[in-house]
């Protein structure tokens, strides 16, 4: 992009947004659209060939050959099968051809995704359908069309459908809500999400000498360097040029595909950088993101850099998370987690408050479980992103405001105004006012919660279907119990229905510091759930109450609940099976040789200072010599171990695997590793087969 180009005119350039659509669709099918946005209704046919008319033309124009339904099914990552504009013609000719039937649905080969039983692997047809409320964009000459996807049962097999059917439930009780406190002009509430996205930027031909970082997306061993993160001098520092043409080029892409890349900035550990985008509708956010992460690495992979999306690609500095920020507006503009300046808008806010709070209490395992992974196993409660432990941070002065509500006490703010819910003196209440707690998994931030649990990897999807679901279930609850009250009654009974609220789950509440060891023993004593790895969380999805609170909302059938139990607690051992086995292969075909002809070379050198001079010390190549000895033999044995396990898996149900990779695989190869990295420290750098983190880190 020159310095003369207009960001406004680049921005949304490739994406068939409404300006687009004005220009190429009728009248008539651009408003049957937006009524189709407004209100749920299904397209006629003609509507859809004029819009698929409209979309081909302009994706012709703009260079694609090519169109595709892409998706989002359940490997966590997008899918697309391209099929070319082209149709045949009498006498050997061809026209472009795009219809309404080929916009509105598909039909990929279903058979190689994962369904968690869902079907059979021979029962290969899935159909993808448009999802007319995320735009279409081109990318690299193929005109993407985002699509829910299905088996032929109609069985969701993707991670779009749940969020839009949690994003339906909660516009649906928080619409509730809202007509009891008198709003008649909202239409709809939509959940809104900004995700901030932590990355890694390596040079590729280090990355290209790393197995490991190839196959698994992590380095598997590593001495740690002189220096790492302790200056804290990488944070918010001075952008290196190579990133900044970097980071540069990648914002020019992301504005193309309409993507609101705001900030850009380096990160706590050498190499690592985040960007972090306006937040939006919760739908729209979500597939721009997984398009921000696939751009995100070829952007980097034409400026001869890999980027790193693994939660922690490094051990010894931080790792990667997506903090994501979350709230509800309506289609008029107002947050609803926005204190207001009324009594009636506090009140209102208050109870909203209390909505999230009892959500997050009950359905704490759950919230756990949406951000289960195996990579986010080693970030969670590592002294570098949030503890395993649920709780929420509000401020001390809204924590206040919360504590007065519960003792029946007046809160006194600067004005000098005492809180009563739903009375004429209530005064406004704190607006982001109290420093922010970084260790805080979910953290109010002014007008919305940041979930600072997510990993770098991860599709936001997951979390945000239960942070919708978790707020629509309080606000139907709490709608029953105000829809009946009277007029004459109501704000007694809203501001007994908070305070009972905030005093049931008081408990989720901390403001201290969760690293420190004695809010393990003080959340505890609260009831509060440590599920601290993959393999302790996952069991916990298929509660019964998660599965009744899942269910209940419309977002999950049962079948769908245990299909999505089984295809988690299935990736998470192919992970750590994938890991183990790149580690017996890196230590066979890579360690074990370069140490002996080390220790090789090191008795060569004594054997030659001997001849020459048959009283010379050689103590320092004879200590290493032994050292290594050892020491690659203790690597051996427990190599051997490791492949033993790998081979000897039990043929058991998945939650007995899921401990068995846990306790027994990844212990063994945290084990391997504590002798490679001690080894590489008394390598030789030459006979080192592999780049050092001194290599990876500061090399960029």
């Amino acid at each position: 992009m020159s310095e003369k180009t207009n960001i406004p005119e680049l921005f949304g350039s490739m994406v068939f947004n409404e300006d687009s659509m004005k220009k190429y669709l009728s009248p008539e099918a651009f408003a049957e659209w937006r009524d189709c946005l407004k209100n749920g209704r299904a397209l006629t046919l003609s509507a859809a060939n004029d819009i698929a008319e409209g979309m081909k033309n302009w994706a012709l124009e703009k260079g694609a050959t090519h169109f595709t339904h892409w998706f989002q099914p359940l490997t966590g990552i997008t899918a697309e099968k391209h099929d070319s504009f082209i149709s045949p013609m009498s006498g050997g000719r061809i026209s472009m051809e795009f219809s309404g039937k080929e916009l509105v649905r598909g039909e990929p080969d279903a058979s190689s995704f994962p369904s968690g039983g869902l079907r059979a692997t021979f029962e290969a047809r899935g159909y993808s359908a448009w999802d007319p409320t995320s735009f279409a964009f081109i990318k690299d000459g193929t005109l993407c069309i985002p699509t829910v996807f299905c088996s032929y049962a109609g069985d969701a097999l993707d991670k779009k459908t749940p969020l839009l059917r949690s994003g339906e439930a909660v516009n649906r009780e928080a619409l509730k809500i809202l007509r009891l406190f008198g709003d008649t002009d909202t239409g709809r509430v939509i959940s809104q999400l900004g995700p901030e996205q932590e990355y890694f930027l390596i040079d590729k031909e280090l990355f290209l000498k790393r197995e490991d970082l190839r196959l698994c997306g992590r380095t598997l061993f590593g001495s740690k360097p002189p220096k790492g993160q302790e200056l804290e001098d990488h944070y918010f520092g001075t952008i290196r040029p190579r990133v900044a043409e970097y980071m540069k080029e990648l914002d020019e892409e992301l504005w193309r595909m309409g993507v609101l890349s705001k900030t850009r900035h380096n990160e706590v550990a050498p190499a690592q950088h985040e960007m972090a985008p306006i937040y939006t509708e919760a739908n729209i956010a979500c597939d721009q993101n997984q398009l921000a992460m696939e751009i995100m690495q070829k952007v980097a992979d034409r400026h001869g850099l890999v980027c790193l999306l693994h939660e922690k690609p490094f051990a010894g500095v931080n790792g990667s998370g997506k903090h994501v920020n979350w709230s509800l507006a309506t289609d008029g503009g107002k947050n609803l987690l926005s204190p207001g300046k009324t009594p009636s808008q506090n009140a209102q806010f208050l109870l909203f408050l209390a909505a999230f709070l009892r959500g997050v209490d009950e359905y704490q395992e759950l919230l756990r479980c949406s951000v289960a992974f195996a990579g986010n196993d080693h970030r969670l409660g590592a002294q570098e992103a949030p503890p395993a432990i649920i709780s929420v941070f509000l401020g001390q002065e809204l924590e206040d405001v919360v504590n007065s509500v519960v003792s029946d006490t007046d809160y006194t703010d600067r004005s000098g105004g005492s809180l009563r819910v739903g009375v004429d003196v209530l005064p406004p209440i704190p607006k982001d006012t109290t420093d922010r707690n970084r260790t805080s998994p979910v953290a109010f931030t002014g007008n919305k919660f940041e979930f600072r649990m997510p990993g770098s990897s991860q599709s936001i999807a997951g979390c945000a279907t239960v942070l919708n679901t978790i707020m629509a279930e309080s606000l139907s609850l709490f709608a029953q119990e105000l829809e009946n009250v009277s007029a004459e009654d109501f704000n007694k009974v809203l501001h007994e229905l908070i305070k009972k609220s905030f005093t049931e789950h008081g408990r989720i509440l901390f403001s201290g510091n969760g690293y420190d060891s004695a809010w393990v023993d003080e959340a505890e004593r609260r009831g509060l759930k440590n599920l601290r790895s993959t393999s302790e969380a996952l069991p916990c999805y298929i509660l019964p109450k998660n599965v009744r609170l899942l269910v209940g909302q419309g977002v999950y059938t049962p079948a769908e609940i245990a299909s999505r139990h089984e295809i988690h607690m299935e990736q998470y051992c192919k992970v750590i099976s994938i890991e183990a086995e790149t580690m017996v292969d890196m230590i066979q075909h890579g360690i074990l040789n370069a140490v002996s002809n080390y220790v090789s070379h090191l008795c060569e050198t004594v054997a030659r200072k001997k001849y020459v001079l048959p009283q010379a010390s050689c103590r320092v190549e004879e200590a290493m010599a032994e050292s290594l000895s050892q020491l690659n033999e203790e690597l051996l044995d427990d190599m051997v171990q490791l492949k033993s396990y790998l081979q000897t898996v039990p043929r058991a149900d998945s939650e007995t695997l899921l401990k068995y990779y846990r306790d027994t695989v990844f212990m063994q190869m945290e084990k391997t590793r504590s002798v490679i990295d001690k080894i590489e420290s008394l390598t030789a750098t030459e006979f080192w087969p592999y780049p050092s983190y001194c290599d990876m880190l500061f090399s960029v």
